[in-house]
């Protein structure tokens, strides 16, 4: 099986694009409290964004573990299986963004990885970037940090970021940048933080924090506004913890930790816009061989 025999997907009626990146969000292991999904669907929820290609689910998942759903209209059955759609957003005044939007599949992760660079390669995707969010011992009652990774030279010195360091069990994503390392695709890896003790919770305050710094550094800019959210979610958050005194303690500890930790693991956004797009443009005014 290869990526071709997976991807229901042609360049046909598309057309050249403005210089396009690829966001990438998978419901899953890196998606906690749906973080990082929901940051990449902010950028390819307008009117009008259309759906350029799919990924075939059957191959790839226990569909004991990931079960399909069904739903009626108008007395009429449908079975919803996991989705992995390719959406393009064209941005008039800014680049134009595919996002793969996605579950995080059980098998065959080489050939999964595979069709997501085949269709970066066909629309000329310029970098891709993976969108992640994970369980951290960080308190609610502060912005959670963004932090970054990339395996490309000049992006890390640019952006300010470190090479991946991390050794252990991984995700698709994790295999997703050895790929595109090994094929000198350029590569970023975003993530936020969420409380661990409210896992189960929705963070919106994280989804925010993600949107704003992906705006930055695609300069795409975005004008969702999550703050009723976030002050309806704080509401909940807070009470939580309110009602049980060693929970309210242990918040307390990790307010105290984050506050002397830097603001920031990161340079700012406006800083991460400029150098990404400055060496993007590099890499386009570069003579191929």
């Amino acid at each position: 099986m290869n990526a071709t025999d997976v991807l229901d997907f042609s360049t046909g009626e598309i057309g050249a694009l403005d210089r396009p990146v690829m966001l990438v969000g998978l419901e899953g292991w890196f998606d906690v409290a749906g973080a990082a999904t929901q940051a990449v669907a902010a950028f390819t929820n307008a009117d009008h964004s259309v759906t350029v290609g799919s990924i075939d689910p059957d191959p790839f998942y226990d569909f004991t573990q990931q079960r399909p759903h069904v739903t009626i209209d108008d007395e009429i059955r449908e079975i919803v299986w996991p989705s992995n759609e390719f959406i393009l957003q064209r941005n008039p005044d800014s680049r134009d963004v595919v996002g793969l939007i996605g579950v995080e599949p059980h098998l065959y992760w080489k050939t999964y990885v595979d069709a997501i660079t085949v269709v970066a390669a066909a629309l000329g995707c310029e970098a891709i970037v993976t969108v992640g969010s994970g369980a951290e011992a960080i308190p609610h009652s502060r912005v959670p940090p963004v932090t970054g990774s990339t395996a490309t030279a000049d992006l890390a010195t640019r952006l300010g970021l470190v090479a991946p360091s991390y050794q252990g069990v991984t995700g698709v994503a994790g295999v997703l940048h050895a790929e595109l390392e090994r094929r000198h695709v350029p590569s970023i890896s975003l993530r936020v933080g969420i409380p661990h003790y409210l896992m189960n919770a929705e963070h919106p305050q994280a989804v925010a924090a993600l949107v704003r710094h992906l705006s930055h550094v695609l300069d795409v800019p975005n004008t969702s506004d999550l703050s009723d959210q976030i002050n309806s979610w704080r509401d909940v958050h807070d009470e939580v913890v309110a009602n049980d005194e060693q929970l309210k303690m242990y918040v307390s500890l990790l307010e105290a930790e984050f506050d002397r930790r830097a603001e920031a693991a990161i340079p700012s956004a406006d800083d991460l816009g400029n150098e990404f797009e400055a060496f993007l443009k590099d890499q386009r005014d570069e003579p191929e061989d």
